[in-house]
């Protein structure tokens, strides 16, 4: 379960207001290509122990439009060169596409910086695993900004379980948002974020079996698509897997292309022997809800019935995203003050792109795959590669 509790009191009272900055930060983006990703970047006005000192975006008017937003004293065209000029703490890597992650991750690794990831945390399991080395290496401290884990909502809902109020946990079921992306995108981008919970509730899978589709046919190598944006291969339309976490507990996740969908299905469900908790995975903010069923029956029934969990509201503002990063970067911070991980670590970004990985390795096998995956190259690479 949680390694540590939070007592959720006021951002205000938390951080102290005339405190000498501690932390110089960078901030990395990529206008055109990723951009500054959701906020991860313009956490920072939350904390006077931090100053940015720094941005870094290859777009002059992105570049111009970071310094003034963040309030940067510099900006740099190159992020490498940010890195050995300004030599940060910390730095914010906000490119909410993928295919430089590889790059920035292992270069702040290098320079010895903590770091903020956008999510997914990469591309391609052999890429998680590179940067997983090189951070290791260094001995530094990264979260990856999969917000719900530090939502007021998750923490009130884990110290429920902790404290048995759903008894034993049987499985955990989630979706992703079955928007545009329905299927191999929903997965990679979203379904990052349910995995994340999964594991929040459950702990690492013991293995993966899944059964992908495109239009109703079995995936073949003719479905492979290009996303939206560079987050990595995919393919399918529809998909379904079950992981099991061992002791008879197993998690679900799916998505499926569809003409009616609503925001909550993006979410998590969690069933336990005498009752349900229902997280949506939504920005956190005071407006936001989750609930819990104290019904054997997981459905409302008697004097049972929907409650809204209710912890205590935090607010560092009313930007959008700004709270549900400001949570995560306070986690971060207490990590590196205290040499413990972060609630999303390397580890835990890595886990997202396994389970990835491994729904497509089991529908291409047409079996359970073992985790951790033996065959670490990406299935879809390999298929990709077949036709040539």
């Amino acid at each position: 379960m949680r390694r540590r509790h939070f007592l959720f009191a006021s951002a205000a009272a938390a951080l102290p207001s005339r405190a000498a900055p501690r932390y110089r930060v960078g901030v990395i983006g990529h206008t055109g290509r990723g951009n500054f990703g959701h906020g991860i970047g313009d956490v920072w006005v939350a904390f006077p122990q931090a100053e940015v000192v720094a941005v870094a975006d290859p777009d002059e008017n992105g570049r111009a439009a970071a310094r003034e937003r963040t309030g940067a004293a510099r900006a740099y065209a190159d992020y490498r060169e940010l890195l050995a000029t300004e030599k940060p703490d910390i730095v914010s890597i906000c490119p909410r596409h993928s295919d430089q992650r590889l790059d920035m991750v292992t270069a702040a690794a290098r320079a010895g910086c903590h770091m903020y990831v956008e999510k997914p945390f990469a591309m391609t399991l052999p890429e998680a695993d590179l940067m997983v080395e090189a951070i290791r290496r260094a001995g530094v401290k990264v979260q990856v900004a999969h917000q719900m884990r530090m939502s007021p909502f998750t923490v009130e809902a884990l110290q429920m379980i902790e404290a048995g109020e759903l008894g034993e946990i049987h499985e955990v079921r989630g979706r992703g948002k079955e928007d545009r992306r329905a299927g191999g995108e929903d997965l990679v981008v979203l379904g990052s974020h349910i995995f994340d919970m999964m594991r929040a509730v459950l702990g690492d899978p013991e293995w993966v079996f899944a059964h992908i589709t495109s239009e109703g046919e079995e995936l073949r190598r003719d479905h492979l698509r290009a996303p939206s944006e560079p987050v990595g291969p995919i393919a399918g339309r529809q998909m379904a897997a079950m992981f099991s976490f061992g002791e008879g507990r197993h998690g679900f996740f799916g998505s499926k292309q569809s003409s009616t969908t609503h925001d909550w299905r993006f979410g998590t469900h969690i069933y336990g022997a005498k009752g349900r908790i229902f997280l949506p995975n939504e920005i956190y903010s005071a407006e936001s809800e989750a609930f819990v069923l104290r019904s054997a029956a997981w459905v409302p029934s008697g004097n049972a019935s929907w409650d809204r969990i209710e912890p205590d509201h935090r607010s560092f503002g009313d930007q959008r995203h700004l709270t549900a990063n400001a949570l995560m970067v306070e986690d971060l911070l207490e990590s590196i003050e205290a040499g413990t991980e972060p609630a999303c670590s390397e580890r835990s970004g890595r886990w997202t792109v396994e389970m990835t990985q491994g729904m497509y390795g089991s529908q291409l096998q047409r079996r359970a795959l073992d985790f951790p995956l033996v065959e670490r190259e990406h299935p879809l690479v390999s298929l990709a590669e077949s036709i040539r």
